[in-house]
C-alpha cells in the first residue's frame, strides 16, 4: 500500500526542554529523508514522535490512509536475552505485534464481543500487510543470502557484532513497512551490507524517514535532508542530495555571516557618529560659556541654537540606530577540538607477523607475514568475520600464533578505540576510570578534558556501562588526547560519532605523526585519511593493496 506521512509545524524535545519546533514535512512514497543534526539535536526524539512512540511537544503527525503501517527500526546497543533470531526478526518487522493483535482479535471475535467483526478484519489486515503470514519460511533464505551462517533458532546473545549486525539488516530487508523509520541503519555494517542496505532504500516504494552519520550513505540515497540545528535553534528542509545540501548550507552560513557583519558595522558606524555628534553638543555648551563670561544675549542665543542643532542630529542618528532592523549573530555551535596526543618515537618497526596463523575453531586466520613501521598509515577493511580483529590481537601481542611469530617493537605507546568501546571499567564512573587510565594527570584536570569532548558532570558521575555509545566513543576520544600514542589503532572509530566530530576526527588524523592501523567501513574517512597502504582482510587472508 502507498502511504504518505504528514508532520505540521511538529515541535519535540524531553520533558521540559524543547529541541526542535516549527518542522513541516511530507513523506511521499518514494521520498528517502535524511535527518542530520549534532548528538543531542533531537534526531532520534523526531523518529519517535513520527513513529508515533512519543507525544511531540506541538504540532501533529497523520498519514494518509490513516491506517498505514509506520515501522521504526531504532538502534538497539544491547540484545535481549533469550531472544533468538526469528524472534528478534518477528519483532522488529512488526510481524510479532500485528500476530498478537489478530490473536486477540480472534478471541474476541470467538465470545461474541460488540464490534469484534470490524477489530478483527482490521487487525487480519494488519497481520498480512506485515508478512508475518510467511515470515518463518522467508527468514532462513534471508540469512543465507547475507552469509549469516546461523540458524533462525540461535540465540541473538551468541552473535558476533558482525553478526548482530546482518541480522538487524535481515530484519530491515524482510519488513513490509508502508513508511520506514531508520535510526542508524549503517552501523556496524561492513561494506557488503551498505551496498545491499543501500540498494533496498532506493529500491522501496514505501516513503523513508532515516537517521545517519554515514557520509557516503546519505550522499548516494537521500533526495531530501533536514537538519536540526540546535546551536541556531533552526529547523531547516533541503531539496535535493547530502552533497547538495552540504553546498546550500555552506552558502547560508555565509550569506548570514556577511548579513551580521554589514549589519554590525553599520551599527557601529552610526553609534560612533551619535557619540561623536553627543561630544560636539556638549563642547558647544561649554565653550560658549567661557567665551560668553558677559552674558551677551546674541551670543549666547546663538550658541544654543548651534548646541540644539547637534542635539537634534544626535536624537536623528539614535533614531536611526533604532530603527534599524536588527540581524541575530549566528551562533557557533560547540565543536569538538580534538588532538592525539603524542608519545616518543617508538623503534623502527612497531610490530610483525612472520608465517603467524591463529585457529578459533572453523575459522583460520593467515598464514600472514607482514610489517608496520613507525609512521606507517594503513586502512585496514574486509567483510565483517574475515579476521580484521584478530589480525589487530596478533599485531598488538594480545593474542599468540599458533605458529608462526608475531613480536611488538621497542617503546610502542598504543592508543585504541576497539569496536566495543570497552577501554574503560564498566562499573566505575566515568571520571574515576579515567582518572586511573590517565594517573598523572588531576582530577581537575580530568574533568576539563572530558569536558572538552561535551562530556559534562552527569556523564562523569555516570558509571562507564550506562554510557551511550557516543558518549563513550567520546570518552574514548579523551583518552587518546590525555595520553602520548605512537600507534593508533582505530576498530570502526566513527560509529556513534556525529558528523561535526567526524570531521574533528579527519582533522584530528591529518596532524597525527606515529603509526596508524585504521579500520573501518565509513568510505568517505577512508578516502578523506591519507593512508599509505590498504590491507584487505577476507576468509583469515591479508591481501596488500
Amino acid at each position: 500500500m502507498s502511504a504518505t506521512l504528514v508532520a505540521k509545524d511538529l515541535a519535540g524535545g524531553h520533558g521540559h526542554r524543547t529541541l526542535f519546533e516549527g518542522l513541516d514535512l511530507t513523506v511521499s512514497p518514494g521520498d528517502v529523508v535524511g535527518v542530520v543534526g549534532a548528538n543531542g539535536a533531537g534526531k532520534s526524539t523526531l523518529l519517535r514522535i513520527l513513529a508515533g512512540d512519543l507525544d511531540p511537544h506541538g504540532g501533529t503527525v497523520s498519514t494518509a490512509p490513516a491506517d498505514a503501517f509506520v515501522g521504526w527500526l531504532p538502534q538497539e546497543h544491547e540484545r535481549v536475552a533469550g531472544e533468538t533470531v526469528a524472534a528478534y526478526v518477528g519483532r522488529r518487522t512488526g510481524a510479532t505485534g500485528a500476530t498478537a493483535a489478530m490473536e486477540a482479535a480472534a478471541e474476541a471475535l470467538g465470545t461474541g464481543a460488540a464490534g469484534a467483526d470490524d477489530e478483527y478484519a482490521v487487525a487480519f489486515d494488519r497481520w498480512m500487510a506485515s508478512g508475518a503470514a510467511d515470515l518463518d519460511e522467508r527468514i532462513p533464505p534471508m540469512l543465507a543470502d547475507l552469509g549469516l551462517d546461523v540458524g533462525a533458532d540461535a540465540m541473538m546473545t551468541s552473535l558476533s557484532g558482525g553478526q548482530a549486525a546482518r541480522a538487524a539488516l535481515a530484519s530491515l530487508l524482510l519488513s513490509r513497512f508502508d513508511v520506514v523509520l531508520l535510526d542508524e541503519p549503517t552501523n556496524d555494517l561492513d561494506l557488503a551490507g551498505l551496498e545491499r542496505l543501500e540498494s533496498f532504500v532506493r529500491g522501496l516504494r514505501a516513503g523513508v524517514v532515516l537517521v545517519s552519520h554515514d557520509r557516503e550513505f546519505l550522499a548516494r540515497c537521500v533526495t531530501r535532508i533536514v537538519e536540526l540545528d540546535l546551536a541556531q535553534q533552526q529547523v531547516s528542509v533541503y531539496d535535493g542530495g547530502y552533497d547538495a545540501f552540504l553546498e546550500e548550507r555552506a552558502v547560508a552560513r555565509r550569506h548570514a555571516r556577511e548579513a551580521y557583519d554589514e549589519f554590525a558595522d553599520k551599527k557601529a558606524d552610526l553609534v560612533s557618529r551619535a557619540r561623536t555628534q553627543r561630544e560636539w553638543s556638549s563642547q558647544g555648551v561649554r565653550n560658549a560659556m567661557k567665551k560668553n563670561p558677559d552674558n551677551d544675549k546674541m551670543r549666547r542665543k546663538a550658541s544654543s541654537e548651534s548646541s540644539e542643532k547637534q542635539a537634534q542630529k544626535v536624537r536623528q542618528m539614535e533614531s536611526r540606530i533604532a530603527r534599524m532592523e536588527e540581524v541575530e549573530e549566528p551562533r557557533k555551535e560547540w565543536v569538538l577540538q580534538f588532538s592525539i596526543g603524542a608519545a616518543p618515537r617508538s623503534s623502527a618497526v612497531v610490530a610483525t607477523l612472520n608465517e603467524a596463523t591463529l585457529r578459533r575453531g572453523d575459522f583460520t586466520f593467515g598464514p600472514a607475514s607482514l610489517q608496520v613501521n613507525a609512521r606507517d598509515r594503513i586502512g585496514i577493511t574486509g567483510p565483517n568475520g574475515a579476521g580484521k580483529t584478530t589480525l589487530i590481537q596478533l599485531l598488538l601481542g594480545r593474542e599468540r600464533p599458533d605458529t608462526g611469530t608475531a613480536s611488538l617493537g621497542a617503546s610502542v605507546a598504543i592508543g585504541e578505540i576497539d569496536q566495543a568501546r570497552t577501554g574503560l571499567g564498566e562499573d566505575v564512573p566515568l571520571g574515576d576510570a579515567v582518572e586511573a587510565a590517565l594517573p598523572e594527570m588531576s582530577p581537575a584536570d580530568v574533568r576539563t578534558l572530558l569536558a572538552k569532548f561535551g562530556l559534562k558532570a552527569d556523564q562523569v558521575a555516570s558509571r562507564v556501562g550506562r554510557l551511550s555509545p557516543g558518549e563513550r566513543t567520546r570518552a574514548a576520544l579523551a583518552l587518546l588526547q590525555g595520553r602520548g600514542v605512537n600507534l593508533l589503532v582505530l576498530d570502526e572509530p566513527t560509529n556513534h560519532l556525529d558528523l561535526p566530530a567526524i570531521e574533528q576526527l579527519e582533522e584530528a588524523l591529518a596532524s597525527y605523526d606515529g603509526a596508524l592501523l585504521l579500520v573501518s567501513h565509513d568510505r568517505r574517512l577512508l578516502d578523506n585519511v591519507t593512508l599509505d597502504r590498504r590491507w584487505r582482510v577476507a576468509s583469515g587472508v591479508v591481501t596488500q593493496e
